[in-house]
């Protein structure tokens, strides 16, 4: 406790930026993919890192949770990564495990309504909104930031694509050295 005192309010970060003071998350209830409640309790105790997507995500899912996948376990030891689908219609339980495993079997996938989404959306300032297309199909537009929360289950930091596997690996790194989650 004394070494978080007398440590600087900041850590430097090449790939992502270190919020000044940790910001509450608003109470939110969700439901992992064991049926189990998933909620702002479940952040706590680790490190999580949180991405809102969905299955359907041509680009930057997939290639935001390959690049997840890459980070080293010693980066950011006991953290967890978390997959929040913006998508719920079509991506139940089955259609996310079997995404996700293709990934990492680390990788927790929860979902909820979207009245139940929104409360997790707006304390991080996350969008996430369905856009019909001509073929009468639609797909998802979101926010593609990805979310470092703390073990208090506080947002500490957060990435902006285009992500890189060595950079996050570096900046977790330096963020579990500094004592600061």
């Amino acid at each position: 406790m004394l070494a978080q005192l007398l440590a600087p309010a900041t850590v430097s970060l090449g790939a992502g930026t270190w919020l000044p003071r940790a910001t509450p998350v608003a109470q939110f209830h969700l439901t992992d993919l064991a049926g189990h409640d998933f909620s702002l309790a479940s952040l706590r105790g680790h490190p999580t890192l949180l991405f809102f997507g969905f299955t359907n995500c041509p680009d930057i899912c997939p290639l935001t949770l390959a690049t997840l996948a890459q980070i080293p376990a010693d980066a950011m030891p006991h953290r967890q990564v978390v997959f929040v689908t913006i998508d719920p219609e079509r991506d139940n339980a089955p259609v996310l495990r079997t995404y996700l495993s293709a990934f990492s079997p680390h990788f927790i996938g929860v979902r909820g309504a979207q009245a139940a989404l929104e409360p997790l959306l707006h304390s991080l300032h996350a969008s996430a909104q369905r856009e019909y297309l001509p073929d009468g199909s639609y797909t998802m537009i979101h926010t593609a930031t990805l979310y470092l929360l703390n073990t208090r289950g506080r947002l500490a930091a957060v990435f902006t694509p285009p992500f890189s596997a060595p950079a996050l690996t570096a900046d977790l790194r330096h963020i579990a050295a500094s004592g600061r989650l």
